[in-house]
């Protein structure tokens, strides 16, 4: 039996020049950075106002929690390697970051249904929106938020990890479930099945996405205040939703469809354009589009008072 505790992959995305490398190496930092501070940016603007203490922007806060996490999954480990001589990673740490990265992933999108729920109370039945998204209830879906997804990635991790292995490269700059999962020198069947479930749990969710928002857009056609705050609120949601999914799509046309005529750098582009450009540019989108976080954003930086009206 092979010994997990002493296996090392070997990571083969990173194989341009040192001098690429250190270039490479200050964007990736710039990024890194800027992801943090827009994001704790965010957060620490809608924990001190508490005009701004209402269910959007704590689960907007949630999800730049979650931007945080899935980038300090990729981003510390692809700053070591841009810089060291060899690219390699334990198991036991490969396996982590798959379980980060992935639980990254499902908390983001579980995050954007339940806030495209939230969206749907607060337009489509706006009197019985307090009652119904009560501080109870969001602390109970930032819950099942959380739980449901970290489930998901550790039954799959707990189906990856029985697997024995029969190789040690990885074609990528970070690690990823389905890789690892290529190494195997056993029958995959049940990882396949299994992500065949993780994939209609999610086509679910983008269903009911999809209902959420066929009401939204009929009661917002039909009375003007609905327009006003369906722009406000649901367009950065739907912005975000369609930056993040289009950044999955990218990662999974270069997992599945890339072939090896195609240049390193577009590879490595597109299998991590989820964990960079979704955590950078949501706390951007957000605090753009939405009048209450944009005028208590400039109240900080500019110390000049402002007058915020609260809104649902």
């Amino acid at each position: 039996m092979e010994n997990r505790s002493e296996l090392i992959f070997v990571l083969q995305g990173l194989n341009d020049s040192l001098t690429n490398r250190q270039i490479y190496f200050s964007f990736a930092l710039l990024s890194y950075l800027c992801t943090i501070f827009v994001n704790l940016t965010l957060i620490v603007v809608v924990c001190l106002e508490k005009s701004l203490h209402e269910p959007l922007y704590v689960f907007l806060c949630n999800l730049c929690v979650n931007g945080i996490c899935g980038a300090s999954s990729f981003y510390p480990k692809l700053l070591h390697d841009l810089l060291a001589d060899s690219h390699v990673i334990t198991y036991a740490s490969c396996l982590t970051q798959i379980f980060v990265v992935y639980g990254y992933v499902f908390v983001e999108f579980t995050s954007l249904t339940i806030m495209a729920y939230d969206r749907y109370l607060a337009i489509c039945k706006p009197l019985q929106y307090h009652t119904l998204m009560t501080a109870q209830r969001v602390a109970q879906l930032l819950l099942l938020t959380w739980s449901f997804s970290l489930l998901e990635i550790s039954v799959g991790i707990a189906l990856t990890a029985r697997l024995p292995l029969c190789g040690r490269h990885i074609p990528k700059i970070f690690c990823t479930n389905w890789e690892v999962v290529k190494l195997s020198c056993s029958d995959t069947t049940v990882n396949n099945i299994y992500g065949f479930v993780l994939m209609f749990s999610h086509i679910s969710q983008t269903v009911l996405i999809l209902v959420s928002y066929t009401h939204l857009v009929h009661a917002s056609l039909h009375m003007q205040s609905n327009r006003r705050k369906f722009i406000q609120t649901c367009v950065p949601h739907l912005i975000t939703l369609l930056v993040f999914t289009g950044s999955l799509l990218f990662d999974v046309m270069y997992s599945r469809y890339s072939g090896s005529s195609t240049l390193q750098t577009l590879h490595n582009m597109l299998a991590a354009e989820f964990l960079v450009v979704p955590p950078l540019v949501n706390p951007i989108i957000y605090g753009i589009n939405l009048h209450q976080i944009r005028s208590k954003m400039l109240h900080y930086f500019t110390h000049k008072p402002q007058t915020v009206r609260p809104h649902p």
